[in-house]
């Protein structure tokens, strides 16, 4: 555009030349070798302009043939090297995507077309295509030699730590990333790869050094750097809440206001503040976290903060953490759980029961099994709670690369991933809908809640024995019997009248006290032809002077088999009926 601009602006300037010449018109002489010329004015300035433009011209053409040998090499070098950087574009998009083959060809090319003095990006080629055969030795040899030249440093050291956390090396990569932080502290993987290392070997004061320095060269972001600090000072009062408590506690408060959301933080701040008899501050912290996040370290830690207080005061402490946070199921926990120790039952169970409904997680359904035993003791109900469990999901935890921890860790103990726990339900198969039939689970749960089982007392055969044997007998008292025997009488039933119970089998015990076979003893006679003994003022009685129906035989009918009332009957059997007012038995027989 600017050599189009001067070449208008030169255009133009001739152009003005030329009509200024043409309106002072004049005459041109000149005397060369004996010889006069003349001519006009505007021809001599054209012939002039004519005769430096041919000099130019000349110039321009002798210029062309001279330097032709050097533009025609370098056109040909041009060409070549424009050939090569698009063998290596290929190749290094081919190493990528994990193309062997193309990446290896186009490698071969590249070393044809270019030189890797010229271009270092050829070893990087050359590297890759070895990883993606599979030949780590000679990649590792790649890198090294691109670690020793300036150009490649930084590149050739993290190929050096790649490979050395893929073999498992965990020293050597901790030196490469060290090296690389050391020679180029701009470099985000190196700063944080050192950060991590450090924080496995549990140098965390050379840690939040580290940090410190990437936070003033704005290596990482703000925020990430805050919260990474606050990770480190925590893990470093984590350590020193045994031996020094106050230092912890600087640590965690110190966390805590470059993150206030950090439970494990809270947590410790709480702790080391609980030592030093500071329950007014220490409550304060917790109550702040609460207030943000509702967690169950921190109820805990809350409503047992001292040791010396009761069930009642510790129910207390819990409600007013529900009053902060109402409607949350860890609130209502809580409550649930002081409740249960205070032995208010109901206020348990109502409380446990709002939690089931927002958050059916199985320790939800452990406590309302507690609340079951200690309420009523009913194994059904217990036994109901206890299967909603197992089918409910499980409960939140510190989680970190799959591996579920009981309690926080600064490091994972799998990656080496510093801050990598976080709270969060497990992954688990989850049995059946979290809602059914558009009720949740937990509403499903309390309403197929089976009602509390009437207890029956069904009296034993020797504690009835001992009941009829410490009763008075009377002369009137007899006990009636109706036996219905299985023989073709039709219209008539066979009635018994005596004074004793019937017969009853001996149950022989073995020499290990277990009981034995029933045996009938022979001075014994079966119930059903045993001749009845009726006193004489019983109205069922024949009197003397009236002959029996049957001629003079027993009103008792032989039977087949002897019938024996079976006491172990539950109340609502058909064949045993009891009547406790008139004391009366009657046994029936179909």
């Amino acid at each position: 555009m600017i050599r189009i601009l001067i070449f208008v602006l030169i255009v133009l300037a001739l152009g003005a030349g030329f009509s200024w010449l043409a309106d002072r018109p004049g005459e041109l002489s000149l005397v060369w070798m004996g010889q006069r010329i003349e001519t006009s004015l505007m021809v001599g300035a054209t012939l002039l302009v004519a005769l430096i433009a041919a000099i130019l011209l000349v110039v321009w053409l002798v210029r062309v043939i001279w330097f032709s040998p050097h533009s025609i090499a370098r056109y040909f070098r041009v060409r070549k090297r424009d050939r090569g950087y698009q063998a290596l574009s290929t190749g290094l998009i081919a190493a990528g995507a994990g193309d062997a083959i193309l990446a290896r060809k186009m490698t071969a090319r590249t070393r044809g077309l270019l030189s890797a003095d010229q271009e270092p990006l050829i070893h990087l080629l050359e590297a890759q295509t070895a990883l993606i055969e599979g030949k780590h030795d000679d990649a590792r040899r790649k890198f090294e030699r691109m670690a020793e030249d300036p150009e490649t440093r930084e590149l050739g050291l993290r190929g050096l730590y790649l490979e050395a956390k893929r073999l498992g090396a965990n020293e050597a990569a901790r030196q490469y990333a060290e090296q690389a932080a050391d020679k180029a502290p701009h470099l985000a993987w190196a700063t944080l790869a050192t950060l991590d290392e450090r924080s496995q070997a549990g140098r965390w004061d050379e840690a939040v050094h580290l940090l410190d320095q990437s936070r003033t060269s704005h290596v990482i972001d703000r925020k990430e750097a805050d919260r990474k600090k606050a990770v480190l000072l925590t893990a470093r009062a984590r350590e020193r809440l045994d031996a020094d408590p106050k230092a912890a506690r600087d640590d965690a408060l110190a966390a805590l206001k470059l993150d206030p959301t950090l439970v494990p933080a809270g947590l410790i701040a709480a702790k080391a503040l609980f030592r030093e008899d500071n329950l007014r501050k220490a409550a304060s912290v917790l109550e702040k976290l609460w207030k943000h996040a509702p967690h169950p370290e921190i109820a805990k830690a809350y409503v047992r903060a001292r040791s010396g207080d009761s069930a009642v005061d510790r129910l207390k402490r819990a409600r007013k953490l529900e009053a902060w946070k109402p409607n949350n199921a860890v609130s209502l926990m809580v409550v649930a759980e002081s409740a249960l120790e205070a032995r208010e039952l109901g206020l348990a169970r109502s409380m446990a029961e709002a939690a089931a409904r927002i958050a059916p997680t199985e320790s939800v359904f452990l406590l309302l099994a507690d609340i079951e035993e200690a309420d009523t003791g009913d194994e059904g109900r217990i036994r109901h709670w206890m299967n909603q469990a197992l089918k409910s999901p499980r409960d939140a935890a510190w989680i970190a690369d799959g591996v579920v921890s009981q309690e926080w860790l600064p490091v994972s103990p799998v990656s080496g991933r510093l801050d990598a726990f976080e709270w969060k339900m497990p992954v688990s198969t989850i049995d059946g809908p979290l809602e059914e039939g558009g009720v949740s689970r937990g509403e499903a749960a309390i309403r197929s809640l089976p009602p509390v089982a009437t207890p029956v007392a069904v009296p034993r055969r020797a504690e009835q024995d001992a009941e009829v044997a410490t009763q008075p007998t009377k002369p009137t008292e007899t006990v009636e019997r109706t036996i219905a025997i299985a023989v073709p009488v039709p219209t008539e039933s066979v009635i018994v009248h005596e004074h004793a119970e019937p017969a009853r089998p001996n149950v022989a015990a073995d020499t290990d006290g277990t009981p034995g076979k029933e045996l009938v003893t022979k001075d014994e006679t079966p119930l059903a032809v045993r001749t009845p003994v009726l006193p004489s003022s019983s109205p069922l009685s024949p009197s003397p002077a009236q002959p029996s129906s049957s001629g003079g035989r027993s009103a008792t009918k032989p039977a087949e088999a002897p019938v024996e009332p079976f006491f172990g009957r539950p109340p609502d059997d058909p064949g045993v009926r009891t009547d406790k007012v008139a004391e009366k038995t009657t046994f029936k027989l179909f």
